[in-house]
Protein backbone atom coordinates (compact mmCIF):
# COMPACT_ATOMS: atom_id res chain seq x y z
CA UNK A 1 0.00 0.00 0.00
CA UNK A 2 2.76 2.58 0.97
CA UNK A 3 4.89 1.29 -2.00
CA UNK A 4 2.01 1.99 -4.38
CA UNK A 5 1.15 6.05 -2.73
CA UNK A 6 4.94 6.63 -3.08
CA UNK A 7 4.89 5.68 -6.49
CA UNK A 8 1.98 7.18 -7.68
CA UNK A 9 3.40 10.55 -5.91
CA UNK A 10 6.53 10.27 -7.42
CA UNK A 11 4.77 10.05 -11.20
CA UNK A 12 2.87 13.51 -9.66
CA UNK A 13 5.88 15.45 -9.56
CA UNK A 14 7.22 13.88 -12.16
CA UNK A 15 4.56 15.34 -14.54
CA UNK A 16 4.67 18.25 -12.81
CA UNK A 17 8.17 18.72 -13.59
CA UNK A 18 7.42 17.91 -17.01
CA UNK A 19 4.53 20.08 -17.65
CA UNK A 20 6.52 23.31 -16.08
CA UNK A 21 8.74 22.62 -18.71
CA UNK A 22 6.47 22.18 -21.42
CA UNK A 23 4.88 25.48 -19.77
CA UNK A 24 8.53 26.87 -21.14
CA UNK A 25 9.32 28.64 -17.71
CA UNK A 26 9.36 32.76 -18.06
CA UNK A 27 13.23 32.52 -16.41
CA UNK A 28 15.92 30.29 -15.18
CA UNK A 29 15.18 31.41 -12.02
CA UNK A 30 12.21 29.73 -12.37
CA UNK A 31 12.99 26.31 -14.01
CA UNK A 32 15.93 25.65 -11.23
CA UNK A 33 13.14 26.60 -8.35
CA UNK A 34 11.21 23.33 -9.58
CA UNK A 35 14.37 21.18 -10.44
CA UNK A 36 15.33 21.61 -6.85
CA UNK A 37 11.66 21.32 -5.62
CA UNK A 38 12.11 17.30 -7.24
CA UNK A 39 15.79 16.79 -4.89
CA UNK A 40 13.90 18.17 -1.96
CA UNK A 41 11.62 15.85 -2.43
CA UNK A 42 14.58 12.93 -3.18
CA UNK A 43 13.10 12.55 -6.90
CA UNK A 44 16.78 13.57 -7.89
CA UNK A 45 19.83 13.27 -6.16
CA UNK A 46 22.08 16.23 -4.89
CA UNK A 47 24.61 14.95 -7.83
CA UNK A 48 21.94 15.20 -10.60
CA UNK A 49 20.98 18.27 -9.34
CA UNK A 50 24.36 19.94 -9.74
CA UNK A 51 24.79 18.36 -13.16
CA UNK A 52 21.70 20.33 -14.33
CA UNK A 53 22.74 23.57 -12.89
CA UNK A 54 26.19 22.91 -14.38
CA UNK A 55 24.64 22.68 -17.97
CA UNK A 56 22.54 25.32 -17.23
CA UNK A 57 25.28 27.97 -16.38
CA UNK A 58 27.77 26.47 -18.61
CA UNK A 59 25.41 28.68 -21.70
CA UNK A 60 26.22 31.74 -19.31
CA UNK A 61 29.77 31.35 -18.77
CA UNK A 62 32.81 32.49 -20.86
CA UNK A 63 35.73 30.79 -21.72
CA UNK A 64 37.91 33.64 -20.24
CA UNK A 65 36.38 32.52 -16.70
CA UNK A 66 37.67 29.26 -17.08
CA UNK A 67 40.62 29.19 -18.74
CA UNK A 68 44.15 28.66 -17.76
CA UNK A 69 45.79 31.73 -17.70
CA UNK A 70 48.75 32.59 -20.05
CA UNK A 71 51.41 32.48 -17.25
CA UNK A 72 50.14 29.05 -16.16
CA UNK A 73 50.61 27.39 -19.50
CA UNK A 74 53.35 24.93 -20.13
CA UNK A 75 54.64 25.15 -23.56
CA UNK A 76 57.09 23.78 -25.77
CA UNK A 77 59.08 26.40 -27.84
CA UNK A 78 59.86 25.25 -31.90
CA UNK A 79 63.55 24.79 -31.64
CA UNK A 80 63.63 22.41 -28.60
CA UNK A 81 64.97 19.29 -28.86
CA UNK A 82 62.58 16.41 -26.69
CA UNK A 83 65.71 16.05 -24.00
CA UNK A 84 64.63 19.48 -23.57
CA UNK A 85 61.19 19.74 -23.18
CA UNK A 86 60.29 16.13 -22.32
CA UNK A 87 61.20 16.88 -18.48
CA UNK A 88 58.55 19.36 -18.28
CA UNK A 89 55.53 17.24 -20.30
CA UNK A 90 56.09 14.38 -17.48
CA UNK A 91 56.21 16.82 -14.67
CA UNK A 92 52.91 18.80 -15.85
CA UNK A 93 50.98 15.22 -16.66
CA UNK A 94 49.19 16.90 -19.33
CA UNK A 95 48.14 15.32 -23.00
CA UNK A 96 48.74 18.78 -25.34
CA UNK A 97 51.01 21.67 -25.55
CA UNK A 98 51.24 24.68 -27.28
CA UNK A 99 53.85 24.99 -29.47
CA UNK A 100 55.40 28.82 -30.07
CA UNK A 101 57.71 30.20 -32.19
CA UNK A 102 60.50 32.71 -31.51
CA UNK A 103 57.34 34.91 -30.43
CA UNK A 104 56.05 33.59 -27.47
CA UNK A 105 52.42 35.34 -28.86
CA UNK A 106 52.93 32.80 -31.42
CA UNK A 107 51.14 29.35 -31.55
CA UNK A 108 52.37 27.23 -34.18
CA UNK A 109 50.44 24.26 -33.30
CA UNK A 110 49.38 21.67 -30.83
CA UNK A 111 51.83 18.90 -29.60
CA UNK A 112 50.57 15.27 -28.36
CA UNK A 113 52.44 13.37 -25.88
CA UNK A 114 51.95 10.88 -27.35
CA UNK A 115 53.38 11.60 -30.59
CA UNK A 116 56.86 11.55 -28.60
CA UNK A 117 56.39 7.37 -28.23
CA UNK A 118 57.81 7.16 -31.82
CA UNK A 119 60.81 9.48 -30.96
CA UNK A 120 61.10 7.43 -27.54
CA UNK A 121 61.41 3.60 -28.87
CA UNK A 122 62.55 4.48 -32.64
CA UNK A 123 66.17 5.34 -31.44
CA UNK A 124 67.29 5.56 -35.06
CA UNK A 125 64.75 8.61 -36.07
CA UNK A 126 65.09 11.96 -36.13
CA UNK A 127 62.65 13.73 -34.62
CA UNK A 128 61.35 17.16 -36.07
CA UNK A 129 58.37 18.11 -34.00
CA UNK A 130 57.22 20.35 -37.29
CA UNK A 131 56.25 16.79 -38.49
CA UNK A 132 54.15 16.21 -36.13
CA UNK A 133 52.29 19.53 -35.35
CA UNK A 134 48.37 19.42 -35.00
CA UNK A 135 46.21 22.21 -36.11
CA UNK A 136 45.27 24.71 -32.76
CA UNK A 137 41.49 26.47 -32.22
CA UNK A 138 41.74 29.74 -31.61
CA UNK A 139 38.59 30.90 -29.67
CA UNK A 140 37.89 34.52 -28.25
CA UNK A 141 37.49 35.36 -24.56
CA UNK A 142 33.80 36.13 -24.54
CA UNK A 143 32.90 32.65 -26.07
CA UNK A 144 30.33 30.71 -24.21
CA UNK A 145 30.83 27.05 -22.70
CA UNK A 146 27.91 26.01 -24.91
CA UNK A 147 29.13 27.30 -28.04
CA UNK A 148 32.71 25.92 -27.51
CA UNK A 149 31.80 22.36 -26.27
CA UNK A 150 30.09 22.32 -30.05
CA UNK A 151 32.96 23.61 -31.56
CA UNK A 152 35.29 20.75 -29.42
CA UNK A 153 33.31 17.66 -30.85
CA UNK A 154 32.78 18.80 -34.29
CA UNK A 155 35.94 19.52 -34.86
CA UNK A 156 37.15 16.69 -32.66
CA UNK A 157 39.53 19.09 -30.92
CA UNK A 158 40.47 18.96 -26.99
CA UNK A 159 42.36 22.03 -26.29
CA UNK A 160 41.36 25.87 -27.70
CA UNK A 161 43.72 29.06 -27.00
CA UNK A 162 42.15 31.88 -25.81
CA UNK A 163 43.12 35.39 -27.10
CA UNK A 164 42.40 38.41 -25.93
CA UNK A 165 40.59 41.77 -27.72
CA UNK A 166 43.97 42.53 -29.43
CA UNK A 167 45.04 38.73 -30.90
CA UNK A 168 47.20 38.27 -28.09
CA UNK A 169 47.32 34.97 -26.32
CA UNK A 170 45.18 35.03 -23.04
CA UNK A 171 45.27 31.38 -21.70
CA UNK A 172 44.03 28.35 -22.74
CA UNK A 173 40.88 25.80 -22.22
CA UNK A 174 40.28 22.35 -22.91
CA UNK A 175 37.42 19.82 -23.44
CA UNK A 176 37.94 18.45 -19.47
CA UNK A 177 37.69 22.00 -18.43
CA UNK A 178 34.40 22.57 -19.65
CA UNK A 179 32.97 19.18 -18.86
CA UNK A 180 33.69 19.66 -15.23
CA UNK A 181 31.43 22.88 -15.01
CA UNK A 182 28.79 20.18 -15.41
CA UNK A 183 30.00 17.20 -13.71
CA UNK A 184 31.87 18.86 -11.00
CA UNK A 185 35.90 17.95 -10.74
CA UNK A 186 37.17 14.69 -13.28
CA UNK A 187 40.86 13.73 -11.62
CA UNK A 188 43.43 11.38 -13.67
CA UNK A 189 45.85 9.52 -12.03
CA UNK A 190 47.86 12.31 -11.75
CA UNK A 191 45.33 14.70 -10.76
CA UNK A 192 44.90 12.20 -7.72
CA UNK A 193 48.34 12.41 -6.84
CA UNK A 194 48.69 16.38 -6.74
CA UNK A 195 45.88 16.58 -4.94
CA UNK A 196 46.64 14.76 -1.90
CA UNK A 197 49.04 16.39 -1.33
CA UNK A 198 50.03 20.24 0.24
CA UNK A 199 52.67 21.27 -1.92
CA UNK A 200 55.70 23.84 -0.06
CA UNK A 201 56.56 26.34 -2.22
CA UNK A 202 59.49 27.97 0.22
CA UNK A 203 60.25 28.23 3.29
CA UNK A 204 56.31 29.84 4.43
CA UNK A 205 54.41 29.69 1.29
CA UNK A 206 52.50 26.35 0.10
CA UNK A 207 49.48 25.72 -2.72
CA UNK A 208 47.02 23.84 -1.29
CA UNK A 209 43.86 22.01 -2.32
CA UNK A 210 40.52 23.56 -1.54
CA UNK A 211 38.88 19.95 -0.99
CA UNK A 212 41.27 19.52 1.51
CA UNK A 213 40.25 17.70 4.67
CA UNK A 214 40.69 20.58 7.50
CA UNK A 215 42.11 17.34 9.67
CA UNK A 216 44.83 16.67 7.47
CA UNK A 217 45.42 20.37 7.66
CA UNK A 218 45.33 20.81 11.00
CA UNK A 219 47.48 17.67 11.19
CA UNK A 220 50.12 19.46 8.29
CA UNK A 221 50.19 22.58 9.95
CA UNK A 222 49.88 21.80 13.67
CA UNK A 223 47.08 24.17 13.88
CA UNK A 224 43.38 23.78 14.96
CA UNK A 225 40.85 25.06 12.21
CA UNK A 226 37.46 24.47 13.86
CA UNK A 227 35.84 21.40 11.80
CA UNK A 228 32.58 21.43 13.38
CA UNK A 229 30.73 23.53 10.43
CA UNK A 230 33.05 22.52 7.50
CA UNK A 231 35.03 19.67 6.73
CA UNK A 232 37.45 21.27 4.12
CA UNK A 233 39.68 23.84 3.94
CA UNK A 234 37.64 25.42 1.10
CA UNK A 235 34.76 25.53 3.26
CA UNK A 236 36.26 27.94 5.52
CA UNK A 237 38.15 29.75 3.43
CA UNK A 238 34.71 30.62 1.34
CA UNK A 239 32.87 31.61 4.88
CA UNK A 240 35.54 34.17 5.80
CA UNK A 241 35.06 36.09 2.30
CA UNK A 242 31.48 35.52 2.52
CA UNK A 243 31.22 35.05 -1.16
CA UNK A 244 32.28 32.73 -3.61
CA UNK A 245 35.85 34.43 -4.37
CA UNK A 246 37.77 35.25 -7.34
CA UNK A 247 40.88 34.13 -8.42
CA UNK A 248 43.35 36.44 -6.55
CA UNK A 249 41.29 37.66 -3.79
CA UNK A 250 43.16 37.12 -0.10
CA UNK A 251 42.06 36.76 2.87
CA UNK A 252 43.20 35.93 6.87
CA UNK A 253 42.68 33.82 9.90
CA UNK A 254 44.83 33.19 12.78
CA UNK A 255 48.05 34.46 10.77
CA UNK A 256 47.59 32.13 8.01
CA UNK A 257 46.83 34.18 5.07
CA UNK A 258 44.67 32.82 2.15
CA UNK A 259 44.95 33.85 -1.82
CA UNK A 260 42.84 32.09 -3.99
CA UNK A 261 44.64 30.55 -6.87
CA UNK A 262 41.96 28.82 -8.98
CA UNK A 263 38.23 29.26 -9.24
CA UNK A 264 35.47 29.74 -11.53
CA UNK A 265 31.50 30.38 -11.25
CA UNK A 266 31.03 27.30 -8.72
CA UNK A 267 33.77 27.07 -6.67
CA UNK A 268 37.35 27.13 -5.30
CA UNK A 269 39.74 24.70 -6.03
CA UNK A 270 43.21 25.74 -5.23
CA UNK A 271 44.69 28.47 -2.82
CA UNK A 272 48.16 29.62 -2.14
CA UNK A 273 48.71 29.63 1.80
CA UNK A 274 51.12 31.93 3.38
CA UNK A 275 52.07 30.56 7.13
CA UNK A 276 52.92 32.45 10.00
CA UNK A 277 56.77 32.50 10.36
CA UNK A 278 56.51 30.31 13.52
CA UNK A 279 54.19 27.47 11.51
CA UNK A 280 55.74 24.01 11.74
CA UNK A 281 54.52 21.87 9.01
CA UNK A 282 54.95 17.95 8.16
CA UNK A 283 57.13 17.59 5.05
CA UNK A 284 54.83 14.99 3.92
CA UNK A 285 50.84 14.65 3.90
Amino acid sequence: MNEGHSSRKKRQWLDRIGQALLREPQDRKQLVKVIKDAEHRHLLDADALEMIEGVLEVSETHAGEIMVPRSKMVVVEIDDKPEEFIPAIIESGHSRFPVVGENRDEILGLLLAKDLLRYKFDSGRTFNIKDVLRPVLFIPEGKHLDALLRDFRQNRNHMAIVVDEYGGVAGLVTIEDVLEQIVGDISDEHDEMAQQHIIKINENSYTVHAQTPIEDFNEYFHCDFDNEEFTTIGGIVVNLFGHLPERGERVELKGYRFEITQADKRRVRQMRITVPENSQSDSIL
